[in-house]
């Protein structure tokens, strides 16, 4: 499932392509994809004459901003979008297709189709679900040491669950956790709550390093994430933990575990990340 470093790398080339249309017609081929409203001719007659003015992101989240309405998107695991013409070839994976003025498409297509959207009134996207349930943005002002000692003391959760919970920081996926993780230094099992001050200091700059290191680089490409114009992100380039099981760690040589922590496959260096503090 694209992480943050991927969906920001999707809005970042959304905005560039598609930014000040005007969408002339939408086509609903596969309707559970449409969760608000249910009916699909309310979505599709709401967005006609809408402009695109800007993309944003919340989480893992697209936000299209419209003249009157906001679209929030979520990719899940297959979900990509492309820009297209209308004569080129309809792959049987897209299920919205959104028409410009220009007669340019927005395509969206999920082999998946667990992808979803919601169509919100602007000023409500936020104080409804999907958005309301979701924490703060790990790159906002307020993800600080004091929020993160505060959210984590209240759980009984193993760090790498805890983490993984878009309630406390938005944003995090099994990639980007195991990465923090070793990056601190921290077993994945260790419950959260137990964690030092000291070691919620570095795992607090870790997530951030580790975020804004992979969005310069444009996410990781792990399975089939490919951004909006089919270009792959290089990030995977520079994991030390994450798809490398029993390599050499980059640290120490040993080689790494992959185990299971919440359900969730999970990769870390039983020598960098002691389990001596369970």
């Amino acid at each position: 499932m694209p992480e943050l470093p991927e969906v920001e790398t999707v809005r970042k080339t959304l905005v560039q392509l598609v930014k000040g249309k005007t969408i002339d017609n939408v086509e609903v081929r596969w309707p559970k994809i449409i969760k608000k409203p249910l009916e699909i001719e309310q979505f599709t007659d709401a967005l006609v004459g809408q402009t695109i003015l800007d993309i944003d992101r919340r989480g893992k989240f697209l936000k299209f901003i419209l003249t009157d309405y906001v679209l929030v998107s979520h990719l899940r695991m297959e979900g990509r979008y492309g820009v297209h013409q209308p004569d080129e070839p309809l792959d049987k994976h897209t299920h919205v297709i959104f028409t410009f003025e220009d007669q340019s498409q927005l395509r969206y297509r999920d082999v998946r189709k667990f992808g979803t959207m919601h169509l919100f009134k602007k000023g409500e996207e936020d104080s409804s679900l999907p958005l309301s349930q979701l924490g703060i943005e790990p790159f906002s002002e307020e993800f600080t040491l004091n929020y993160l000692q505060e959210k984590l003391a209240k759980t009984n959760r193993k760090i790498k669950v805890a983490l993984l919970d878009q309630g406390i920081v938005v944003g995090l996926g099994n990639i980007y956790v195991d990465e923090a993780l070793f990056r601190s230094a921290i077993h994945p099992e260790r419950l959260a709550k137990e964690l030092t001050e000291e070691e919620l200091t570095v795992l607090q700059r870790e997530i951030v390093l580790t975020l804004s290191e992979a969005v310069e680089q444009g996410g990781s490409t792990v399975r089939s994430y490919v951004n909006t114009q089919g270009q792959i992100g290089m990030f995977q380039n520079q994991l030390f933990v994450y798809g490398r099981t029993n390599e050499p760690c980059t640290k120490c040589g040993v080689p790494l575990t992959k185990t299971v922590v919440g359900g969730r496959g999970t990769h870390y260096c039983t020598n960098c990340q002691k389990r001596d503090q369970l």
